[in-house]
């Protein structure tokens, strides 16, 4: 505990230089991080991206043909138990890479990717997700996911990722394709707390789009987001979380306005949406989930909501003006939930194994005080 105490306290102390405007960049706050800390990160995905078993697929059979190993039908995406999470554990590798290129993990992260990225690959991955009966396979989350890993290897000013950058192109266009048929067509908003919750989605889809100058599906979801949030009010926050949630309607909601609205205008909505903040700097106005059973991979998924709601709490008070009463309340909630959400990446279970380091790779690195704000 002492040495994750450690890293916390660093990384608190770097989300209030944020909040603060003290000019801190994510990638100093990332390197706050000892080797050490995100190695363990690392390891674990390293562990999974190229695991084929066990596996779980949401796999529509159009024929007998179909009836493949996972790593024949997706063969970069089969490893990790199902395919988002092997997306995201292929983004956590490149994270990493990027912000501590000489570490220890480095060359063997290098060698994964490497061997993952073929073109060969990628072309069987594209027609997977193009093919018939696929319309809505791994929408929004695991697109979302692979929009961000392509947006994290397009910014890396690297040989090597520039060339996966790439070959990942047309599994890119599929996933920007199935977005810009789909929210013509969405006329309400997902608000669950798991893979099908439309507010996640949006906000890193959105992020990719800001990044590579789409016009098109940035006004798309700007249009969409405003239409379903804007006139919000009173989200039931004490309603969180439900049994299986690994991610926060309500503060999940916020995260995405924040990128939607400028600073003053945010704010006066959160007032409205979220109006149970207070301004003494507590942090009992909102409570981490529990997992009693780490070995359920569905009750599990609370350890992930406690990542991301970290995550959330740290961006919406960044995005309030300096000064503001509810900032500290919000960080104080979010120590809290980034220390319950820490602890609980070990490599000791598969059911989160597989997939929270990358949610505590997200949050550590402070990817979310990345994104690209009105001004």
């Amino acid at each position: 505990m002492k040495h994750w105490a450690k890293m916390l306290a660093g990384m608190a102390a770097g989300a209030c230089l944020l909040v603060a405007g003290g000019g801190a960049s994510a990638q100093e706050e990332g390197a706050m991080l000892e080797v050490a800390d995100v190695e363990r990160f690392a390891r674990l995905a390293l562990d999974c991206v190229h695991r084929e078993y066990p596996n779980k697929i949401a796999h529509v059979l159009q024929s007998d043909a179909d009836a493949l190993p996972p790593s024949e039908l997706t063969p970069i995406f089969y490893g990790c138990y199902d395919w988002h999470s092997a997306v995201h554990g292929h983004w956590l590798l490149v994270r990493l890479l990027r912000l501590y290129p000489d570490a220890p993990f480095a060359a063997e992260a290098r060698a994964a990717l490497n061997t993952s990225f073929t073109a060969e690959a990628a072309d069987i991955e594209a027609a997977y997700m193009a093919g018939d009966g696929r319309a809505s396979f791994e929408r929004p989350y695991g697109l979302a996911w692979l929009l961000q890993l392509t947006a994290e290897l397009r910014s890396f000013d690297d040989a090597d990722a520039q060339r996966w950058a790439q070959t990942l192109q047309p599994l890119e266009a599929v996933a920007v394709d199935r977005y810009l048929e789909w929210l013509p067509n969405l006329v309400y908003p997902v608000r669950s707390g798991t893979h099908n919750q439309t507010a996640f989605g949006f906000a890193l889809a959105l992020d990719w789009a800001r990044q590579t100058g789409h016009d098109e599906l940035e006004a798309l979801l700007v249009e969409r987001t405003l239409s379903f949030h804007q006139d919000d009010v009173s989200c039931p926050l004490a309603y969180e979380p439900s049994g299986e949630d690994f991610l926060s309607p309500c503060l999940m909601e916020a995260d995405l306005m924040r990128r939607v609205m400028t600073r003053e205008a945010f704010s006066d909505w959160l007032a409205a949406f979220l109006p149970q903040i207070p301004e003494d700097g507590s942090a009992d106005w909102i409570s981490p989930g529990m997992v009693l059973d780490p070995t359920d991979g569905k009750l599990v998924h609370l350890d992930g909501f406690n990542l991301s709601r970290a995550w959330n709490l740290e961006a919406i008070a960044a995005r309030l003006p300096e000064g503001d009463a509810r900032i500290a309340s919000l960080l104080a909630a979010a120590d809290e939930h980034r220390e319950a959400g820490v602890e609980s990446v070990t490599e000791e279970h598969y059911e989160g194994s597989h997939w929270l380091a990358s949610f505590a790779t997200y949050l550590v690195t402070a990817k979310a005080l990345e994104a690209q704000l009105p001004d």
